[in-house]
C-alpha cells in the first residue's frame, strides 16, 4: 500500500496539509514492463514492418509474460461465474493487466458456447476461454472464482462449488449476517446459513485482516462502499451523532445490471433524474449493518437513492449532526488521518466538491467534508466508480489479498478524465 495520502483537486489549505500525488500508473515500488522494444517502423511494403532491424511480411506477436504465465500454469487460476454481466466484464477488464490472476473458466448461461469477445466487443483483444454454462464448468484446475451472479441465485450455486476454492461473491446474498433480515429485505430465505457463518463482508480499507483469512468474502454494494468509507471511521470515534443521518445518493445508469428492465430503457432515463428504492432499498440494512458495529449501538438512516443518466459513476452526499464540541474540520481531519496510508482512499483540498468525472475506471473513493451552514452540522461528499470501487475493482483488492498477493496489484489504473 502506498504511504501516504493525496488530497487532490487544489492547493492545499493551511489546516488541510495535503500529501504527494501519486507517482503514475505503475506506483512508485513498481518496475516498468520489460517487453519487447520496437525500433521505429519503417514500411517496405503493403503488409511490411521492420522490427529490430528486419522486414517481415506481418507484424509479429508480441511476448506476453502475462500470456505466458497463464499457459505454463503459474499464478493464480480464475473463474468468472456470470461473465456476461457488467460486473463480469469489469473483471475481465482488470485482470487482463493483472501480473498474476489468469483466467480459465467462464460462465453464462444465455451465451453458453459464444466467444467472450463476442459479447463484449472492447475485449476482444483478450485471449480468454469460451463461455460455458455454470453446469458444465470444470472447476478442477481453478484455485478461485469471482461469483458476479444476481442476487437470489448465488447460494445455492456457491454451496456447490468444491471446499478448496477461494470465492468473492459480487451479489447480496452474504452481505446480511443476520438471515432473518436477509429474508426480510429480499424476500426469500436464506439457502446457505451455513455458508454465511463462515462469509466475511469484504470492505476492504476497514475489514482487511478478516479478508486476509477468509475463504468466502461477501463482497460490498456500490452505495455502502461509499458511504461506509466515510462515515463507519466517524461513528467509531463518536465524532458525529448516530441520530439523523441523511444520506442522499446518485448511481450511473449500469448499477441497475446489464438486463432488459422498462425502467432503463433510454426514452425512460435520458435528460432526467429519478428517485427509486424510496424508504425500501435493499442497501439500506447492509449500511446500518457496518454504522451499527462501529456505532456498537442500533443506527438507522434516511437514504434515498437517484438514478442518473450517465453510464457509470455514483455520488453520496451525507448530512450528519456534529457531536458536541466537534467541527467539521475535526471531520475532515480524522479521515485524512485514518486513510493517509491508504491507495485507493483519497481527500481533496479545502473547497473543492467530489465528481464521479475523478474517479472513473479507477478503483479510487474520493471524498471531502464541509461545514454546513446550519450550525453544528456537516456535509460529506463521497464519489466512486460502482463498477470498479463499487463492485469489481474491490472484488479482485479483496482476492489479492485472500491469495497473499500486495493488495493493489493489478488495480493502479488511474481514472479517465476528462
Amino acid at each position: 500500500m502506498a504511504s501516504s495520502t493525496t488530497a487532490l483537486g487544489g492547493a492545499a489549505a493551511p489546516a488541510r496539509a495535503g500529501l504527494a500525488p501519486q507517482n503514475g500508473i505503475l506506483g512508485s515500488n513498481s518496475k516498468p514492463f520489460a517487453g519487447v522494444m520496437l525500433k521505429k517502423a519503417q514500411q517496405v511494403g503493403p503488409l511490411s514492418l521492420r522490427v529490430r532491424g528486419s522486414a517481415t511480411s506481418s507484424p509479429r506477436k508480441l511476448f506476453s509474460p502475462k500470456a505466458a504465465a497463464a499457459k505454463s500454469g503459474d499464478g493464480v487460476q480464475i473463474a468468472v461465474l456470470g461473465a456476461s454481466g457488467y460486473t463480469g466484464a469489469e473483471i475481465v477488464r482488470i485482470l487482463a493487466n493483472h501480473p498474476q490472476f489468469h483466467i480459465k473458466v467462464m460462465t453464462a448461461d444465455r451465451k453458453a458456447g459464444e466467444q467472450f469477445g463476442s459479447v463484449f466487443p472492447h475485449l476482444i483483444s483478450q485471449d480468454l476461454p469460451r463461455l460455458v454454462a455454470i453446469k458444465d464448468a470444470d472447476f478442477s484446475g481453478v484455485d478461485a472464482v469471482f461469483c458476479c451472479l444476481p442476487h437470489g441465485t448465488t447460494q445455492e450455486i456457491i454451496k456447490g462449488l468444491p471446499q478448496h476454492l477461494k470465492i468473492v461473491d459480487l451479489s447480496a446474498d452474504f452481505r446480511l449476517r443476520d438471515i432473518n433480515e436477509y429474508a426480510e429485505w429480499y424476500g426469500h430465505s436464506h439457502r446457505a446459513p451455513e455458508l454465511q457463518e463462515e462469509s466475511v463482508y469484504g470492505l476492504t480499507e476497514l475489514h482487511r485482516d478478516d479478508v486476509r483469512n477468509a475463504r468466502l468474502v461477501a463482497n460490498p454494494g456500490c452505495y455502502p462502499t461509499s458511504i461506509q468509507l466515510p462515515l463507519v471511521p466517524l461513528v467509531k470515534a463518536k465524532l458525529i451523532k448516530l441520530t439523523n443521518i441523511i444520506i442522499d445518493a446518485k448511481s450511473g445508469v449500469s448499477g441497475a445490471g446489464r438486463g432488459a428492465k422498462e425502467a432503463n430503457l433510454y426514452t425512460e432515463i435520458a435528460e432526467g433524474i429519478h428517485a427509486y428504492g424510496i424508504t425500501s432499498h435493499r442497501h439500506v440494512p447492509e449500511i446500518e449493518q457496518g454504522l451499527t458495529d462501529a456505532a456498537e449501538s442500533k443506527v438507522t438512516i434516511s437514504f434515498t437513492p437517484h438514478l442518473m443518466c450517465m453510464k457509470r459513476g455514483m455520488q453520496s452526499t451525507m448530512y450528519v449532526e456534529l457531536a458536541s464540541g466537534v467541527t467539521a474540520n475535526d471531520l475532515y481531519e480524522h479521515l485524512k488521518s485514518t486513510y493517509e496510508s491508504e491507495e485507493f482512499v483519497k481527500l481533496l483540498h479545502g473547497s473543492s466538491a467530489p465528481r464521479t468525472s475523478h474517479v472513473a475506471g479507477s478503483n479510487y473513493c474520493i471524498m471531502n467534508v464541509f461545514e454546513d451552514r446550519i450550525p453544528g452540522r456537516a456535509i460529506i461528499i463521497s464519489v466512486i466508480d460502482n463498477l470498479v470501487k463499487g463492485a469489481s475493482g474491490q472484488a479482485v483488492q479483496n482476492l489479492n489479498l485472500m491469495m497473499g498477493l500486495p493488495e493493489n496489484m493489478g488495480l493502479q489504473y488511474q481514472p479517465l478524465f476528462p
